[in-house]
């Protein structure tokens, strides 16, 4: 009993943090004057399927920084191809995995969101041609290029301020 209290005590104490993480989260949105981050986060809540913790994450992990270009911005979170070039042998050793890992898994959840939820964009589109109906590991390869070019197409967005191809805000 004395242990099902002091479980039951450390599960009040744990909500409050929460609701308190999640109140300053939502008051965000709310801001009257926000400054580049805020904005950052108040674009990206606007997309359909992209809720308020990863815009969130996103911001403070990866859009805080400035990116020369694409490519350093996938290596960034660790998206980026892995050449192998060896004399006359030359083959891609798929992704590097030496960025973020939970970004990285952050993006992958979004891109697989992204592809039911936005299934009208120029993202979800390439998907379905490139996998063609298949299941298993293709449609896992594809997810990971996925959310290579979905990370890109929001950098691009917070950016210029045009939404992906295709993509549906919210209001």
């Amino acid at each position: 009993a004395a242990e099902l209290r002091r479980l039951l005590e450390r599960h009040r104490l744990l909500s409050a943090q929460l609701k308190q993480i999640e109140t300053a989260r939502e008051a965000v949105l709310s801001e009257p004057q926000p400054n580049r981050g805020v904005q950052q986060i108040q674009a990206l809540a606007m997309l359909h399927g992209l809720g308020l913790g990863t815009a969130t994450d996103l911001v403070h992990e990866v859009f805080s920084r400035d990116f020369r270009n694409r490519k350093a911005l996938a290596s960034f979170v660790g998206l980026s191809g892995t050449p192998f070039n060896s004399g006359g042998s030359e083959r891609e050793q798929g992704i590097s995995k030496s960025g973020n890992p939970r970004i990285r898994r952050l993006l992958l959840q979004l891109a697989w969101r992204w592809l039911r939820l936005q299934p009208q964009s120029e993202l979800s589109r390439w998907f379905a041609e490139r996998t063609g109906g298949a299941k298993g590991r293709i449609r896992k390869v594809r997810a990971v290029a996925g959310a290579r070019k979905l990370l890109v197409a929001l950098w691009h967005y917070l950016k210029t301020g045009e939404l992906p191809g295709g993509a549906v805000a919210v209001k």
